[in-house]
């Protein structure tokens, strides 16, 4: 099901869009697209991106999912690092697309990004169907997807057949989900979330999913009733920005269930469950873990609760100073067992070092360092603290920026905040927030949001000044760019 921004959803069943995709296959084999070619897919949420990313698998070929809004700098890296066959666009940003690619794809798609895309005798359908899938093997590469860059540039994710397999069938199985249910998909489809947790899980198991074009937060739960959906999955951000502008008067939801990640605040929690109809619950993952590692799976979920390692998965929190296993309630580096190219990536496209850096090799299997900062409480109930470049020295006492984050958007007037580092020849670090107000025409005022970080953190922890600005830069999919703030 796709529900395009301005009209009534449009409806296919499992069989008609398989042969949809045979066509769609038929053409791309027909565009030069062979076993282990790759085809670079720039498109917003629509038909034609899934229908792509499936025809892709049936050839044997792996994809590059981008975000549609790369600029052409983006595109022209992520060209020269993939070799693309063939590219998928919008004809609305053809312009951009052609430029960056410069001629180095030998066959582009400029598409509509709706149902058309895939209606007979369009572009996209004009090839001979192909329905039998070329024969692959589990380690075969299926997508190279690039990470968000929310603290550095981003690096290509290596993922075989047996990733996506391996997700589909975990994340089915964790919720349960069944042919009868529905996701609600409104997270863009370039990135693992929306891939691995939804629509590789309804492929599993038979359900339906409701493709929205893009994310609205002030429609978001009016569609949800509209297109009768049971489940969704989000990060904060968005839960957040729906709070913030549904209609006071709008009627629940009526979900089975809800995932998210990052942590909320206990009344954006409360919140959320009474728009839904259920609480949220907080789960662990990354593009490299394929499927999520931990999840708060407790009768009743709490907001900043990552929870235990759920499906077998294998976990230990490293002091990252000393490597020695971190104490109880001490935050320590989240590390993750498992086989890459099975249970967690294959590595980084085209480097080594990095790959390196972050896989440890143990017998056929690998600890896969996470780089975010987790404690572990005497049960082993686990909660998020941070990421490791997010904790600074002031003074010589660590502070987490995610925590010191998370106290501040509770106080009053704060819709959102992003504390970084500046240096300070005395403290050496200092945090330095930048507010975003929940009402612009009237701003807290720093003395009062002084005094609120003298009540709730410790002296290191409290921002040295205050910045008010209408967004922070983000991702695609809601995370703040912290290495934008400010600049």
């Amino acid at each position: 099901m796709f529900r395009p921004d301005d009209r009534s959803a449009i409806t296919w069943t499992y069989r008609e869009f398989d042969e949809i995709v045979a066509r769609v296959s038929g053409t791309l084999a027909e565009s030069g697209v062979t076993p282990g070619s790759s085809v670079h897919i720039g498109l917003r949420n629509s038909p034609a991106f899934v229908a792509a990313w499936l025809a892709t698998a049936r050839l044997g070929a792996w994809m590059t999912p981008v975000d549609p809004a790369s600029t052409q700098r983006d595109i022209t890296r992520q060209v020269g690092r993939v070799k693309p066959v063939a590219g998928l666009c919008a004809a609305a940003r053809a312009e951009v697309y052609h430029d960056g690619a410069d001629g180095r794809i030998p066959r582009v798609f400029e598409l509509a990004e709706d149902e058309t895309d895939l209606a007979p005798g369009a572009a996209l359908m004009s090839g001979p169907p192909v329905r039998d899938p070329v024969p692959v093997v589990p380690s075969d590469r299926l997508a190279v997807m690039f990470t968000s860059g929310t603290t550095s540039e981003p690096k290509g994710v290596l993922l075989s057949q047996a990733c996506y397999g391996q997700a589909a069938e975990t994340m089915s199985a964790v919720i349960g989900l069944q042919a009868r249910h529905r996701w609600y998909v409104t997270l863009p489809l370039f990135h693992a979330n929306a891939q691995y947790y939804c629509f590789a899980s309804a492929v599993a198991t038979g359900a339906s999913v409701a493709l929205t074009a893009s994310f609205s937060a002030s429609r978001w739960v009016a569609l949800a009733r509209e297109l009768e959906v049971t489940h969704a999955s989000l990060f904060a951000a968005p839960i957040r920005m729906i709070l913030a502008r549904h209609p006071a008067d709008q009627p629940p939801a009526v979900l089975e269930h809800v995932w998210f990640a990052q942590n909320l605040s206990p009344d954006h929690h409360a919140a959320f469950a009474k728009l839904t109809g259920i609480a949220p619950r907080q789960l662990y993952g990354m593009t490299e873990t394929v499927a999520i590692v931990t999840a708060d799976l407790t009768e009743t979920p709490l907001h900043d609760v990552i929870g235990q390692p759920i499906g077998g998965r294998r976990v230990r929190l490293e002091d990252p100073v000393t490597g020695e296993d971190s104490e109880p309630g001490v935050p320590g580096q989240l590390l993750v067992r498992g086989t890459p190219g099975i249970d967690l990536f294959h590595g980084y496209l085209d480097n080594e070092a990095a790959t390196r850096k972050v896989l440890r090799p143990d017998g056929e299997a690998a600890w896969f360092a996470t780089g975010d900062l987790v404690t572990a409480d005497q049960h082993g109930t686990l909660r998020f603290v941070g990421r490791i470049d997010d904790v600074i020295k002031v003074s010589g006492e660590n502070v987490s920026l995610a925590e010191v984050e998370a106290t501040l958007t509770r106080a009053p007037g704060v819709f959102e905040i992003a504390v970084i580092a500046q240096p300070d020849p005395v403290y050496d670090q200092v945090p330095i927030a930048y507010v975003v107000p929940q009402n612009t025409a009237q701003p807290p005022q720093p003395d009062e949001l002084d005094a609120w970080a003298v009540r709730h953190l410790t002296p290191a922890a409290r921002p040295r000044a205050w910045h008010f600005i209408d967004e922070l830069p983000r991702t695609s999919v809601g995370k703040v760019r912290r290495f934008q703030v400010g600049r």
